[in-house]
């Protein structure tokens, strides 16, 4: 594996506040009247968009924009699109020392479909050589010890079992669904769980209408607090001292592939200075409100 594409340099930067764990990848976003029906070719309302995409990828995004250091552990192929990823990063100053870039893998490519009405149907294309390993996981953790660390749980068992044994972080995020042969008791490590409503019910096997009920159960298994976003409603939370859903502003959405990347990553900036969990869910209900409402994308 390799660190970067040959002649780059890094910009100096402050260690990171944020590391995020977890999944880089091109987005292809193609918006269209409707559903496709089976066996009719339909024609998209627009030209295809490529884009840097990925949740983690999204979420460090987010999370710089928001104003603090961060840094990304994933991988990606050794190939253009591999190399348009590690450029959207190191343009956005997030630190790439653990973005690797492996040789004979090809680049994971997300297809989305994005409805009229900014709703989003994904289907993500991986290579298993670009999935994280423990060995890469430990070696960034150890070097980066980043004081907010963000994990996926639906990576390898291996690597999420590094990130619980050589994370130092003063908070542990978790986010998605775990994999399958780890199971809800990955959240209970976890200073922080995070899902929205449809994550939270496969968790849980029954749909709360009520997303800070959802949030209160999940904390039940284990984490020290949860967050359950729900779209245009905004997210519930749970914490030892208070639960309650912060309302989001109604907006007309254009695309919402990526909204909660832009929720996450914002609430991991704030946890970085030390804001207040609920301050910082709002802060990150306005970011994903904000997103939605961007043309572009």
């Amino acid at each position: 594996m390799k660190d970067q594409p040959p002649g780059q340099t890094r910009r100096p930067q402050p260690p990171p506040q944020v590391a995020f764990i977890g999944r880089a990848n091109i987005d292809i976003t193609v918006r269209v009247p409707q559903r496709p029906v089976a066996g009719r070719t339909m024609f998209a309302s627009a030209p295809a968009m490529t884009t840097a995409g990925g949740k983690s990828l999204n979420q460090a995004l987010a999370a710089r924009k928001a104003g603090v250091y961060t840094s990304l552990i994933s991988a990606a192929g050794d190939d253009p699109w591999g190399t348009f990823l590690h450029r959207a990063l190191t343009d956005a100053a997030v630190d790439v020392s653990f973005f690797q870039l492996v040789p004979a893998a090809s680049t994971g490519v997300a297809i989305i479909e994005v409805t009229p009405d900014g709703e989003n149907y994904i289907v993500l294309a991986r290579h298993p050589e670009t999935e994280l390993t423990g060995e890469h996981v430990h070696r960034g953790l150890q070097q980066l010890q980043a004081p907010i660390v963000v994990t996926q749980l639906d990576l390898q068992p291996g690597a999420v079992d590094a990130v619980f044994r050589h994370h130092r972080a003063q908070t542990l995020v978790g986010n998605l669904v775990p994999h399958p042969t780890l199971g809800p008791t990955a959240l209970a490590p976890l200073d922080l769980f995070v899902s929205n409503e449809a994550e939270a019910a496969a968790i849980l096997g029954r749909h709360h209408t009520d997303p800070s009920a959802a949030a209160e159960e999940l904390r039940k298994l284990g984490p020290r607090a949860a967050v359950v976003t729900a779209g245009a409603r905004g997210a519930g939370y749970s914490s030892p001292d208070h639960i309650a859903l912060i309302p989001a502003q109604h907006v007309d959405a254009i695309n919402t592939s990526g909204a909660g990347d832009a929720f996450l990553g914002t609430l991991a900036a704030q946890l970085a200075r030390q804001v207040p969990l609920p301050h910082a869910v709002t802060e990150g209900v306005a970011a994903a409100t904000a997103f939605v409402r961007i043309e572009g994308r």
